[in-house]
């Protein structure tokens, strides 16, 4: 899920309301905000088209490493050049743009920093939406207006689409299908199941053993007892 906006758009305030609203289906979620990644992982950049493009380059990596890991990332950064997201559309691969509409006008009046009045004075140079040029997504799978929608409001249009589309399904797919097979499992087996997973577990760590020795058999039971897989 990536957010893209101007600055005072909304975009980490529906990229923690998603956070929230996916982790309370029990899905595995990391929201990477645009401000706290660049003070943690991205220490030394600037604000040079350059060094923006490296910005996005490394929170698209990042991103593509929970997804790969069945976590869903939620980035919240301007990412104001087209190219620079095409570039993590790629990278990631799952990736659902969403663009954080927002006139200028109104994300000024709501800038409690007051960045965009710093920059208008030129305290701050290189400020996307004032001295730095934002490009607009051509085809972003959601756009919200958040000029004109509440944050709850706009996180309904951002569930939706998710549900219409079928990605919620995929994730909860992702989490629940392991669950939901060893439930078979264990049902199929009945009280026999413990001895035979204990036994396909022994073939793969001691192939040419019949089982494992007891010592082990109990940390190995310990382990899927603390995981849930067995009573």
């Amino acid at each position: 899920m990536w957010f893209t906006g101007l600055p005072s758009s909304g975009k980490s305030t529906l990229a923690g309301l998603l956070g929230s609203a996916l982790a309370a289906r029990a899905l595995p979620v990391e929201v990477l905000d645009g401000d706290e990644v660049r003070a943690v992982l991205n220490q030394g950049l600037g604000f040079s088209r350059e060094d923006r493009d490296e910005n996005i380059r490394r929170i698209a990596w990042v991103a593509k490493v929970l997804t790969h890991h069945g976590v869903i990332a939620i980035t919240a950064a301007i990412s104001p050049y087209r190219q620079a997201r095409e570039r993590a559309r790629e990278t990631i691969g799952r990736f659902v743009e969403v663009y954080v509409d927002c006139p200028v006008e109104v994300c000024m009046a709501r800038d409690i920093k007051g960045l965009y009045a710093r920059a208008r004075r030129g305290e701050i140079a290189q400020f996307t939406g004032v001295s730095d040029p934002y490009e607009p997504p051509a085809q972003p799978e959601i756009t919200v207006h958040t000029d004109r929608e509440t944050p709850q409001e706009s996180l309904r249009h951002i569930l939706q689409h998710l549900e219409t589309q079928g990605w919620l399904q995929v994730a909860m797919d992702a989490v629940l299908v392991p669950h939901y097979l060893t439930e078979q499992l264990r049902h199929r087996w009945g009280g026999e199941f413990e001895r035979r997973l204990v036994e396909i577990l022994a073939g793969y760590v001691h192939p040419e053993e019949d089982a494992l020795p007891p010592a082990e058999q109990e940390q190995v039971l310990a382990r899927l007892r603390a995981l849930g897989y067995v009573d």
